[in-house]
């Protein structure tokens, strides 16, 4: 059965291929007959980076294929299969592109469209400039911009100026031939005629610099004057001596300030980390003419240092310095001041005209220069000094140091009470006393405690301006800084006038004794910038202090500091003074001395507080004369309260001329006491009022 199948099926297929015929169609007419190209179009895609690239897209209807022209130097054409685009760079212009497209049976259509290539500005342009750290008078530069090719800089200091060009990146430099104001201009190119221009104004200066010497042609010298004093640049009138330069400045002070100067600013912050001590070279009309070098902050007139020295030759010139070793270089400082004879009001005249010059900064004062502080330390310093009536002083080495050099003075037997000791023949420049800055100190190694130790400053050329003062020496055989109050003068000195020149200093130990051959060791003779508390004894007599209080007892009293028993009221302060009165004597009381003597010329009313066990306690303040109990005056009082503080006044105003040094304090005159509760008093804040 399958057999007959597969026969069957053989037979149908043969029967199948001996039915058919080939027939061959080769008329190709419809291609001729096709239209050319139609519809022809072009797209342009051009990037917005200022690359000038170019994307082109033809397109049609019946084209197989485009050759596209670019329009520029290219001469060749580009062939497209349809559907296809070409990119090309063009420099910025206007291009007739011409696109042919081509039918399958050859026939051509023709396009010629216009491209216009125009690029954009360049955007973000960014210009970095600055004057350069080293010379003032070269500028340095770069610049960045989006869609910039490249920049060129136009300095501005020359005619027809071509430019310098530059790339992103690059840094450019130039250098100014002189000082002025020039136009800078950077243009960035955009790859055609678009470009962006940042402009600028430069301004060439030679700044004023540490140090000053006035020889430089192009810096300005530019003075700032105020209060009648003009100071300005000149050549020398005086080559000779130390100064030979050709120019100096001139200061001419007028009317009708005192304080009248000038100053001048420096470009940068002035230097003070190695270098602390001014000097300045001056012609003076006058020996003893004040000089101040002052410097301030750029804005702040109230940060500021100065200094003031004084002329020693007239007519003549000298380099002066000045002593910023103790400035505060947390600071800065870009105005150089300058008042000549600050206190005196000017008249214009040569009396009032002084020259300076090669104002600068070095690191050490010069040789031979005695200032403050004095420290027999220095190499070079001449630390001379000057005993009388009786002291004899010499260098020697510190007894507790053996590094440190240091005075030994000896009040020798016999000398006189007033002996002493003048320190070199004047300091540098006067001490800066001022209203609030009226202290100095001295380092003091003594024999015994309780000697008084005076100091006086003086005006060297007219010692008749002086004004002194005293502290107490505290401990014996150690050393100790003893400070010098000169607002509270000694009782028959001068008081201080800061309108005089202090510049002179002599120091007398134990003074008001004769001389027993006594040796003090001194040092660190210091003008105190800020005042503190003395570490001696003086009105007021608060109990605040470290100070001991070295009562004396007498005749069964005992006064002693102790903490207040009753901070209340009108005393909460936390110490006071108490006395306990016992038998037998009913004069018993205690004194305390001071270091100087009471000063009653204005104020001759005490005040004292008194914290009573009873109404009706009477309570006798008495002053005297340490060394002459005869020489007194004394005034008693009631208390009016019992268990609270009150405070009691004492009438001083009949009280005659005398040394009075010695506070005595005497509860209950006249009556004995049994150093009982009831007998028992506290006191504080004596002073005058």
């Amino acid at each position: 059965m399958n057999a007959i199948k597969s026969f069957f099926s053989a037979c149908c297929l043969l029967l199948v291929l001996g039915g058919c015929t080939k027939t061959v169609n080769d008329d190709l007419s419809f291609v001729d007959a096709a239209a050319a190209p139609d519809k022809l179009s072009v797209m342009f895609d051009i990037t917005q980076d200022n690359t000038g690239l170019v994307t082109i897209t033809p397109n049609g209807e019946g084209s197989i294929y485009y050759d596209v022209y670019y329009g520029d130097a290219t001469t060749t054409p580009v062939n497209l299969s349809a559907g296809k685009n070409t990119t090309h760079i063009y420099a910025e212009g206007t291009y007739n592109v011409k696109i042919i497209g081509h039918a399958v049976n050859g026939k051509t259509t023709e396009l010629i469209q216009k491209l216009t290539v125009s690029f954009r500005a360049p955007e973000n342009l960014v210009v970095n400039w600055a004057i350069d750290g080293v010379n003032n008078f070269k500028v340095n530069l770069s610049a960045t911009a989006l869609y910039e090719t490249a920049f060129k800089v136009f300095w501005g200091d020359v005619a027809n100026e071509p430019g310098q060009p530059f790339l992103e990146g690059q840094n450019v430099n130039h250098v100014y031939a002189a000082v002025g104001s020039y136009t800078l201009r950077v243009v960035a190119y955009s790859g055609g005629s678009a470009t962006t221009t940042y402009t600028t104004t430069v301004n060439i200066v030679d700044p004023v610099l540490i140090p000053i010497t006035f020889e430089s042609a192009t810096v300005n010298y530019a003075f700032t004057n105020f209060g009648g004093g003009v100071s300005t640049k000149i050549a020398n009138p005086q080559m000779n001596g130390i100064n030979t330069t050709a120019n100096v400045a001139r200061m001419v002070k007028n009317a009708p300030e005192v304080w009248g100067g000038s100053f001048i600013t420096v470009g940068t912050p002035i230097d003070f980390s190695v270098n602390k001590v001014f000097r300045m070279k001056v012609y003076s009309p006058r020996v003893g003419a004040k000089v101040l070098l002052k410097v301030e902050n750029l804005t702040n007139g109230g940060i500021f240092f100065e200094k003031e020295v004084l002329t020693t030759v007239a007519n003549a010139w000298e380099d002066l310095a000045f002593d910023y070793r103790t400035i505060n270089t947390g600071n800065t400082y870009q105005k150089v001041v300058l008042i000549f004879d600050l206190g005196t009001v000017g008249d214009g005249s040569a009396n009032f005209t002084w020259l300076f010059d090669d104002i600068r900064l070095t690191n050490q004062m010069p040789v031979g220069v005695l200032a403050l502080p004095v420290t027999f330390d220095l190499p070079g310093v001449n630390y001379e000094v000057t005993d009388f009536g009786g002291t004899v002083s010499v260098p020697a080495t510190d007894p507790t140091n053996g590094a440190n050099n240091v005075k030994k003075t000896t009040k020798t037997g016999g000398a006189q009470t007033w002996a002493g000791t003048t320190i070199g023949a004047n300091f540098n420049a006067p001490i800066g006393f001022t209203a609030t800055k009226t202290q100095m100190s001295i380092r003091v190694y003594s024999p015994a405690a309780g000697l008084r130790v005076r100091l006086k400053v003086e005006d060297k050329t007219n010692p008749a301006r002086s004004v002194e003062t005293e502290a107490m020496t505290q401990a014996a055989n150690t050393w100790e800084t003893l400070v010098f109050d000169f607002a509270t003068p000694s009782i028959g000195t001068a008081s201080m006038n800061l309108a005089y020149t202090y510049d002179m200093a002599s120091v007398f130990f134990d003074f008001g004794n004769n001389g027993t051959g006594s040796v003090f060791y001194w040092d660190d003779v210091t003008f105190l910038p800020t005042n503190v508390i003395p570490n001696y004894l003086t009105l007021p007599i608060d109990f605040q202090s470290t100070y001991a209080y070295p009562f004396v007892n007498f005749g069964g009293a005992t006064a002693t500091v102790v903490n207040n028993p009753d901070a209340s009221g009108i005393n909460t302060s936390s110490k006071v003074g108490k006395m306990v009165k016992g038998a037998p004597e009913v004069w018993a009381g205690s004194f305390i001395d001071l270091v100087n003597p009471i000063n009653f010329t204005v104020l001759r009313t005490f005040k004292v507080k008194v914290y009573s066990p009873r109404i009706g306690a009477k309570l006798l303040l008495k002053v005297e004369n340490p060394t002459n109990g005869g020489q007194f005056y004394e005034k008693e009082a009631t208390t009016t309260v019992a268990n609270a503080w009150e405070e009691l006044t004492f009438d001083y105003t009949a009280i005659p001329a005398g040394f009075y040094a010695r506070v005595v304090l005497i509860f209950d005159l006249g009556t004995a006491g049994d150093g009982s509760p009831n007998f028992t008093y506290y006191f504080d804040d004596i002073r005058l009022n």
